[in-house]
């Protein structure tokens, strides 16, 4: 029999121009071949028998198995001292970068923890595996699609104990948090005692650090007084109101001032914890055996940052540190500095690599260290879909100079309600009283605005993005319009973007109350009482 070349239509659910058929209805996962590029000439029959023989357990490729530890920070843009950010100590993560590599371009998937998460634990995007609406499928019996498994399965398999610890003695290290949109798959880790690791190698942990600073409030509507945060006490005073220099798309207000210092601290806070870490790895003799990746899970606490598709709350750093017990591959240079586009779905595979397991036909990740590794990315995607109760759909391309971002969501914007971030955030209130007063300007005006259908952005010489360049002229521009703006066409087509169904209203109208509940609605957004 003759193998033919299949070519990926997409065709199926109608979107604008587009027409899209999503990679996991109708036939299931396994006939979704013609979605993944790298399989598009295989022959259909061939295709699938390899898949699910790719798919049915772990491929070994290396007999050397090193230890791995993920260590993740929560809600952290490029904000330590390495990264040229002022005003914040962190020499355990500074000095980490020395002796292992930093890479530049790196951004999560989404700028919300729970899709961000459920895409980079199983190395495939949340809008492909349906897992991209912000804490969802917590109570219905929803399944990853066939096929797709947590990469701490995988290592399992292979040998590794796995492990999500909270505490190191006495010390509280991490949080344990998970915050997965899928939630039947079994359990995920074998342990979370740090004491299990050592004699039990190898190892894969993760360790979920405290979640950097920003105002949170009691869950009850009728107290205001702002809640500690945990570990607040180890926060190093370094930045100070007088001090900062907050972004530009913000007024200048002693609040804003106030909560830009306390986020830096809570950075400077965060690396005296991964001192913890790296003092006990050593401590238990595990140090030359680990590799160490540090990482953030999405864009930083604040209100440009998490929830929103500027690079505030999708660009993250990533620090791969190889000890002298561990042969590191050719692509890693001590001391290095790796600019290459990277997408956070990328560690997925990269980390099966780093333990000598094949990656799984299929993945959507690619491997950027290893013996193996995969073409880089010209461009990483992300994707912002409901977030607690407020239904925006946007897009987003990133190359290494030029942001491109898509609002399905035309009219809306940063101003739209969020009742978390309207409680728990003191500088989006700050805003809307100066815009009722004619008191707020410039940039931080702009940004109290509808956002348009498109918006481009040159991040070299436009590092907070406010100068929207969709509608320029100028040939570089115009060049990277059309490029970013096709490629976003054709990753919804293969990857079978998800975020064409919007969730039935019996779905969100639950989270619209419960956040009432829990933050309460500001009298501006309260029209009638919430059911």
């Amino acid at each position: 029999m003759r193998c033919r070349h299949v070519r990926a239509r997409p065709d199926g659910v109608q979107q604008g121009t587009l027409k899209i058929r999503h990679p996991l209805v109708d036939a299931g996962w396994k006939s979704s071949y013609n979605n993944f590029p790298t399989m598009r000439r295989a022959c259909p029959i061939l295709f699938l028998a390899i898949l699910a023989s790719a798919f049915a357990g772990p491929t070994t490729v290396d007999a050397e198995k090193p230890n791995i530890l993920w260590i993740v920070g929560e809600n952290l843009c490029l904000d330590l001292g390495i990264y040229g950010m002022e005003n914040v100590e962190t020499p355990h993560l500074d000095g980490l970068a020395r002796k292992g590599q930093r890479y530049t371009n790196v951004y999560s998937t989404s700028p919300v923890c729970a899709p961000s998460r459920s895409a980079f634990m199983v190395g495939m995007y949340a809008t492909t595996t349906d897992t991209h609406h912000m804490r969802s499928h917590r109570d219905d019996d929803f399944r990853l699609p066939e096929g797709v498994r947590p990469i701490t399965h995988r290592l399992s398999d292979a040998g590794y104990i796995t492990a999500n610890i909270k505490m190191i003695g006495e010390r509280r290290v991490g949080t344990g948090k998970l915050d997965l949109n899928f939630v039947n798959e079994g359990p995920l880790y074998h342990t979370t005692e740090w004491a299990r690791l050592k004699g039990n190698e190898p190892f894969f942990a993760m360790i979920n650090m405290v979640e950097n600073e920003y105002d949170i409030y009691d869950r009850q509507t009728y107290k205001h007084d702002r809640v500690a945060w945990d570990g607040e006490e180890q926060h190093p005073k370094v930045a100070t109101p007088g001090n900062v220099t907050p972004p530009p798309y913000y007024p200048d207000h002693p609040i804003v001032r106030e909560e830009w210092s306390r986020y830096l601290n809570s950075v400077s806070g965060m690396d005296i914890r991964v001192g913890w870490i790296l003092e006990q790895l050593e401590k238990d003799g595990l140090a030359d055996n680990t590799i160490v990746v540090f990482f953030g899970d999405n864009g930083r606490m604040e209100p440009r940052g998490i929830h929103w598709l500027w690079d505030s709350g999708i660009h993250v750093p990533m620090i791969v540190y190889y000890p002298k017990g561990v042969s590191a591959p050719a692509r890693h240079k001590v001391g290095g500095v790796n600019e290459e586009v990277i997408s956070l779905i990328d560690l997925t595979a990269t980390t099966l690599e780093m333990a000598g397991i094949a990656k799984p036909l299929g993945m959507q990740g690619r491997r950027f260290l290893g013996r193996e590794t995969d073409p880089p990315r010209r461009y990483a995607f992300s994707a912002r879909d409901r977030i607690d109760e407020t239904a925006l759909r946007m897009r987003s391309v990133r190359g290494e100079r030029y942001h491109y971002i898509r609002n399905y969501s035309e009219g809306e914007g940063f101003f739209t309600l969020n009742r978390y971030k309207e409680k728990c955030f003191r500088i989006k209130p700050v805003m809307r009283t100066l815009m009722a007063e004619g008191k707020l300007k410039g940039a931080a005006l702009q940004l109290m605005q509808a956002m348009p259908y498109e918006l481009l952005y040159d991040t070299q010489k436009d590092p907070h993005e406010i100068v929207n360049l969709a509608r320029s002229k100028d040939p570089a521009h115009r060049a990277a319009f059309v490029s970013m703006s096709a490629a976003l066409d054709t990753w919804m087509a293969e990857t079978g973007d998800r975020g064409v169904f919007p969730e039935p209203r019996e779905i969100v109208a639950p989270f619209t109350k419960e956040m009432h509940d829990w933050f309460g609605t500001p009298d501006w957004a309260l029209e009638k009482p919430v059911k």
